[in-house]
């Protein structure tokens, strides 16, 4: 039995390190260095997951809406638009917290002991609005304006900047091919740069990737106030005591506002409340 109520505090990690297992379960990507090609790269999968990783079995949202934007022949892509609006109304950041691979190395890494975390960032207010900055520039804007001579467009949020596309991609496909190996530029040192600052920062803070950075979490994000799945506080058993403040580590007055938009549903705010206020389900429970 206390085993078993052992495992149930690590449910989440379970949950992610099986689907990041399931999603990226191409194991002969690894070992030849190669790409799977079958047909459910045609499906998208709700996380982060790089179409590019040699063990990916499905797409990622963000990569496959550059994709569709960047397309001379078409602008705005039904299946990738409808896909995200019904996992973010299901779930909200659900996806971030349970079901996102690179959501699972930040928080591995922010688990190392010796290392100091930091729970205040200078200007984290502000910095919170990077990814929406993201989410319309690099992923919207830049692909649809920014247009070469054979009028196709870049995903320069890719390109440029996510770092788990070079962790789960990048890096294991240049390690296997030597023609890779001596065609890297500049452009890969770049990503592997922002690839190596987030890992180091994900010691000390916690998901700084998701907090600032990510364009998925930014449009899950949106849904959380609305989505099937969502958070209720008991107004008549919260006391404020602010306890789940403190433990949360995105920094959501959970009391104030339990579906807030940085909110990623990891259930420490439940674990920790004295008084079992916080109530997350499919159904209202409190009627709050």
């Amino acid at each position: 039995m206390n085993w078993i109520k052992k495992q149930r505090k690590h449910l989440r990690l379970w949950v992610q390190v099986l689907f990041t297992a399931l999603t990226n379960g191409y194991v002969i990507g690894f070992t030849e260095g190669k790409i799977y090609r079958g047909t459910s790269k045609k499906l998208c999968v709700p996380g982060l997951n790089c179409y590019s990783c040699p063990g990916a079995i499905g797409s990622c949202p963000i990569g496959s809406l550059q994709a569709v934007i960047g397309s001379k022949n078409y602008k705005f892509s039904f299946y990738v638009i409808g896909f995200l609006m019904i996992f973010g109304s299901l779930m909200g950041r659900f996806v971030c917290g349970w079901l996102c691979p690179f959501g699972l190395v930040q928080d591995l890494l922010h688990k190392i002991p010796f290392v100091k975390k930091i729970k205040k960032v200078p200007f984290d207010r502000y910095l919170r609005y990077l990814k929406y900055v993201i989410l319309v520039v690099f992923v919207i804007a830049m692909p649809l304006l920014l247009v070469g001579e054979s009028g196709y467009g870049s995903p320069w949020f890719c390109k440029l900047i996510c770092p788990s596309g070079t962790l789960l991609g990048g890096i294991p496909l240049v390690a296997k091919n030597p023609g890779l190996q001596r065609a890297i530029g500049f452009l890969f040192g770049w990503k592997v740069s922002i690839l190596v600052i987030l890992l180091i920062l994900s010691t000390m803070i916690y998901r700084p990737f998701c907090k600032y950075l990510c364009p998925l979490g930014a449009i899950y994000g949106i849904f959380n106030r609305f989505s099937l799945y969502h958070y209720e506080v008991d107004a008549a058993k919260c006391t404020k005591c602010g306890l789940c403040a403190k433990k949360c580590d995105m920094g959501v007055k959970v009391y104030e506002n339990p579906n807030s938009a940085e909110c990623i549903r990891c259930g420490k705010c439940k674990d920790v409340c004295p008084t079992g206020a916080i109530h997350s389900g499919i159904r209202p429970k409190t009627g709050v």
